[in-house]
């Protein structure tokens, strides 16, 4: 049977000679290699080639007829206990930004908070309200948030969301006994000597496979992999931007890789895709690729920053993996403060 990687090759003619050493020299400063590296021709991608992909990568039937977890079946009881094995040191470090509460380019939906009571009553509440899809709160998709042609994951059909009850199929609950395993820091600044990528830049194959052989790690099946931009860094001094309309992100190219590596849950900085798409007609085809035709549950705008700091500190790139959505019947997703640890 043809593997993904010849289909890779021959629907995108992708350049040989994939560097796989020398990425990254002392005080991070780009060696000529990975200057050779960076200046390779890269893979074009269509509509049309998403299309065949839509048909080639697809999770439909591969867990039977009426599943909901996608790649989640990944996540084995072995992975459980393996991803507990990593924890050495005890350190517990969050995933999520805070919540932003003032409107910005890129939180023009900012989370409500407003004070329930008063300290002078001796008992204080509160109430929130977020609209936590786009590109500001950390947050996890359900496999419901995406659909094409009225289709959802595994063929169910955008009519069985329920415009009261929600998502009755493929809605959030499916993960509600959480997610725990192996998670991978695939940190792409890091790896081209920045503290951050420029807005718009794409992420290909090549980058995270030098990442691979830069930390001595392969991303396996039932992993969780974290794709580390640095938009966070770059908000703190730049200040907040459109990253709904420029944003770096993974290439459309790498949703092959994906599914041949097994990830079972993708997350990123920003919403995971890169802006512009670079592929005319289609806006998100990592989302589209991800959640509709594998599967593949996604983490958005995830703040990276401390866990950056910890695996560099720790000299290691794995460590156990813990997230759990809220438990809503019917939901897209979920707000989320995912931990790594150590």
């Amino acid at each position: 049977m043809r593997t993904l990687r010849s289909a890779l090759s021959r629907i995108l003619g992708l350049t040989t000679g994939i560097l796989t050493t020398g990425i990254l020299v002392a005080g991070g400063t780009a060696s000529s290699a990975t200057e050779a590296l960076y200046a390779q021709q890269r893979p074009e991608v269509t509509s049309e080639t998403i299309e065949q992909w839509m048909v080639e990568l697809s999770n439909r039937g591969r867990w039977g007829a009426a599943d909901e977890l996608g790649t989640l079946n990944l996540i084995t009881p072995e992975h459980r206990v393996s991803a507990a094995g990593l924890v050495t040191e005890g350190l517990s470090v969050s995933l999520s930004h805070d919540y932003l509460k003032e409107a910005a380019e890129d939180a023009t939906s900012p989370f409500g908070h407003e004070l329930l009571g008063s300290p002078q009553s001796g008992f204080l509440s509160d109430r929130y309200t977020i609209a936590y899809h786009g590109y500001a709160h950390s947050h996890m998709d359900a496999l419901c948030h995406y659909s094409s042609e009225g289709l959802m994951y595994n063929g169910i059909s955008r009519e069985t969301v329920d415009l009261v009850e929600g998502c009755v199929r493929l809605g959030i609950t499916n993960a509600k006994q959480g997610i725990v395993t192996r998670g991978i820091l695939m940190d792409i600044a890091r790896l081209k000597g920045l503290d951050y990528l420029e807005p718009g830049t794409p992420i290909y194959v090549d980058d995270l496979e030098a990442w691979e052989a830069e930390a001595g790690i392969t991303v396996g099946p039932g992993d969780v992999v974290f794709v580390r931009g640095g938009r966070w860094a770059r908000r703190a001094l730049e200040g907040p931007w459109a990253t709904g309309q420029l944003a770096a992100g993974l290439h459309a190219s790498v949703a092959p890789w994906l599914r041949e590596r097994g990830v079972a849950m993708l997350g990123s900085d920003y919403t995971n895709d890169v802006y512009p798409s670079g592929v005319e007609g289609v806006a998100q085809p990592i989302h589209l690729l991800t959640l509709v035709t594998m599967g593949l549950w996604l983490f958005d705008n995830l703040d990276l920053e401390a866990l950056a700091e910890a695996a560099a500190d720790q000299g290691r790139w794995e460590f156990m993996f813990v997230a759990a959505p809220l438990a809503v019947p019917g939901g897209t997703g979920s707000p989320l403060n995912p931990l790594a640890i150590f």
